[in-house]
């Protein structure tokens, strides 16, 4: 009951999480496109009002005119209710900490411990995984504090967060399992963007807020810097997102997360990613002749990718030889017993399958092939140490007795 149970949690809070990160991203892609989009005002009515920029957009049959303030409007009159941008960053958070602690927290031993690379306690591991985002959080925001500002500033911020980054990959890589690592990595710069949002950019915004409606006079140019931050805070957000997205998702393809130089793979895809990403925020910018042509961007973006696909390609297969005896259920049977029981027999049951019966072997036979042979993700961070050579019976059994075991 308990599996089943987990296996809902999971679910849903998946469910969840996907839906609230969508809202996120969806929101922090378009203000970047809205700020590379605003034009200065040639009215004099905004200019009056201190109108930074504005534009015109058309969308589901209504005509939009965003305006940005860079502090408030002339007088600090907002005659409407004020929306915050904020909700969408906590429960994205709070939904995948969840699902986190649901998946690999609570099954550290199976999702988190990889004893081939380090036999370590789940409890040690998973507090060593909640270290990585604390830590990484620290690290960022004192690189940024102390570089941020000054001359070639982002560059440096930039520079150095290659390099953490980097140590960061490979370190996870090499003490927890593949698919853990990859996750913990995109966990740990998603605490980062959330982290920003909560620390920074809000907080900033509520004490501009509140001395704008104070009624009493204010410094407008004291107050920018907390626009400058969180305008800093939030463009680092958006170079994060891609890198974060390919780390999330990695985890569901082996091939990525088994390869023996993983470390580098991600790094690189992430690297990708954000190249990509810098393509198009600085799209909008030259479109209105405020930036260069960004197409060296895309480009190395998409040829870094293709050089990672060229170099993880599979070895030629080869030649066959004489077709190999089939195996049967008899010959099969051991395996499952010392590989698979522990979480799919009469004790326990993941993801509500059992396979301690000729029936239930035979009625999940694709399925077990394509996690056992094809993937190789069963058993999970090869808990229980299945060989090359069981995969390679397990593949034989399916290919020529897989419809009657």
């Amino acid at each position: 009951m308990e599996a089943y149970l987990l296996d809902w949690a999971n679910l849903l809070l998946r469910w969840l999480h996907v839906i609230v990160a969508i809202a996120w991203i969806g929101s922090s892609f378009y203000f970047v496109f809205l700020d590379n989009n605003l034009l200065a005002p040639t009215a004099d009515d905004l200019k009056k009002k201190g109108v930074n920029g504005a534009m015109w957009a058309v969308h589901g049959g209504g005509f939009y005119n965003p305006q940005k303030y860079m502090v408030a409007p002339q007088g600090g009159i907002i005659d409407s209710k004020l929306h915050w941008f904020y909700w969408e960053s906590y429960s994205t958070w709070l939904s995948g900490f969840a699902l986190f602690c649901v998946l690999y927290l609570w099954n550290a031993s199976a999702f988190l411990v990889d004893k081939q690379l380090l036999d370590w306690s789940p409890v040690a591991a998973g507090v060593a995984a909640v270290g990585f985002m604390v830590a990484f959080w620290f690290i960022y925001d004192t690189i940024c504090r102390v570089f941020g500002f000054r001359p070639n500033g982002e560059r440096i911020v930039a520079a150095l967060l290659i390099v953490v980054v980097a140590l960061a990959t490979w370190l996870a890589c090499h003490l927890f399992s593949g698919r853990a690592a990859f996750l913990i990595i995109g966990a740990m710069l998603a605490t980062s963007m959330s982290a920003n949002v909560f620390f920074w950019i809000i907080p900033g915004q509520r004490k501009v807020v509140a001395a704008m409606t104070s009624g009493q006079p204010y410094d407008a140019d004291a107050l920018a810097i907390h626009g400058k931050r969180g305008k800093q805070r939030s463009v680092h957000n958006t170079y994060f997102t891609l890198p974060v997205l390919i780390a999330m998702l990695s985890n569901h393809y082996s091939f990525l997360y088994s390869h023996p130089q993983r470390w580098l793979v991600l790094v690189l895809m992430m690297l990708a990613g954000a190249l990509i990403r810098q393509f198009f925020v600085q799209r909008h910018g030259w479109r209105h002749g405020r930036a260069s042509n960004p197409w060296p961007f895309a480009a190395a973006g998409v040829v870094i990718l293709l050089g990672v696909i060229a170099w993880m390609r599979p070895a030629p297969a080869p030649a066959a030889a004489a077709a190999p005896a089939a195996v049967d259920y008899a010959q099969l049977k051991p395996i499952l017993e010392q590989r698979c029981y522990s979480c799919h027999g009469e004790a326990v049951q993941m993801k509500n399958l059992r396979l301690d019966s000729p029936e239930s072997v035979k009625s999940h036979a694709q399925q077990i092939y394509q996690q056992v042979v094809v993937t190789k993700i069963m058993p999970l961070s090869n808990a229980t140490q299945m060989t090359d050579a069981e995969r390679q019976l397990v593949a034989r059994w399916f290919e020529g007795q897989g419809s009657r075991p």
